[in-house]
């Protein structure tokens, strides 16, 4: 069913030039010291299992030693341009223990595992193709979503900071059968968050290794939250249900969850509640979104005939008439994140209202 409803192919699109200036205008526009072109040099590789000896759809790459050298000090200045001043002070401090390529999806990234030798704490970064689906993408989930996100773009290269947390197919399989009752319907409760976040925002194809599940201690019990970790189809296909992870069967373990622990009345609850949060970000960031928004208008992030399909869905679910006349791609986000964004509005109003009529 999820390949069904995918486009086989998703081209790249560039980033334009209005687009490059607002990455500039926030400091996501930094010149870096190494391409994703230098990463493709490698001159060997090895597939890397996990710890059941399964495949994991990464290789461990390697190149000549006179590459090795050059590489390894660029990728450690890229850390610290990523993660801090950019100086050269934490460079001989860092080393470079991994290089693993992805073959699997769109970007086809690189992983790279950095160490600090004092300590042995280790992190990791991507460096993937420049798409401009996949910045919007980032840009969107760094305002609207509760989470902040560092990357990084030059010419046509992207860094991404990785996203902590375990990967939603591995929890399913792995860990949801031992989770206790209640662990089950908080679960639960987020995915339709989780739902409803990237409906709203058009972000598609968080099937459950797009995503991770990220647990946090919190007194006598762990709370559960969800974060998509790939942007790649950030408002690109035309088919609604792309939109919103309960229709791709690697999640159908969380749907039943929904169906089995929440009722009709507490999912409507949850959905309100993402809504309204979504909204609340939007006019907190306006100036900085609408500046987004504007550009992706503008912009080609997708295919005509999928603006077509899409357009005419949301207006089946809004009946809203201004989707019916959008142009392209950006503009039915746009409309998509004002509709949330007035329809809290209204809803806040007639409450101010009701109470000064009850006063």
């Amino acid at each position: 069913m999820s390949e069904k409803m995918m486009s086989k192919k998703k081209p790249a699109f560039p980033v334009s030039e209005r687009l490059d200036a607002y990455l500039r205008h926030y400091s996501r526009n930094i010149e870096i010291p190494i391409f994703y072109e230098d990463l493709l040099r490698f001159q060997g590789s090895v597939v890397v299992y996990d710890n059941n000896d399964e495949d994991t759809l990464w290789v461990r790459v390697f190149y000549s030693e006179y590459d090795r050298e050059e590489i390894d000090l660029s990728l450690k200045k890229v850390y610290s341009i990523l993660h801090s001043d950019g100086g050269d002070s934490i460079v001989p401090y860092l080393n470079v223990d991994a290089v693993d390529y992805c073959t699997f999806g769109n970007s086809k990234p690189f992983r790279i595992k950095v160490r600090n030798i004092l300590n042995d704490n280790f992190t990791y970064f991507y460096v993937k193709k420049t798409d401009a689906s996949r910045v919007y993408g980032l840009e969107l989930e760094h305002i609207l979503s509760p989470y902040n996100l560092n990357f990084l773009v030059y010419q046509d290269t992207l860094i991404e900071e990785h996203i902590a947390g375990i990967p939603g197919d591995v929890f399913i399989k792995e860990m949801l059968p031992e989770c206790s009752e209640s662990e089950k319907s908080q679960l639960a409760k987020e995915f339709v968050k989780f739902n409803e976040r990237c409906m709203i925002r058009l972000l598609g194809d968080m099937r459950s290794y797009n995503y991770v599940i990220v647990p946090t201690h919190d007194f006598d019990h762990v709370v559960y939250k969800i974060r998509a970790i790939d942007f790649d189809q950030q408002s690109f296909e035309g088919n609604l249900k792309i939109y919103r992870p309960q229709f791709f069967k690697e999640n159908n373990q969380m749907v039943a969850l929904i169906k089995e622990k929440l009722q009709a009345n507490s999912i409507d609850q949850y959905k309100l509640e993402e809504r309204s949060i979504v909204a609340k970000r939007f006019m907190s960031f306006e100036d900085r979104i609408t500046e987004l928004l504007n550009i992706a208008k503008e912009d080609t992030i997708s295919l005509p005939e999928h603006v077509e399909t899409l357009k005419s869905a949301i207006y089946k679910l809004t009946q809203d008439i201004d989707f019916k006349e959008a142009p392209n791609m950006g503009t039915v986000l746009d409309l998509a994140l004002h509709f949330v964004k007035r329809n809290y509005e209204n809803v806040s109003m007639r409450q101010i209202i009701e109470q000064r009529i009850k006063l």
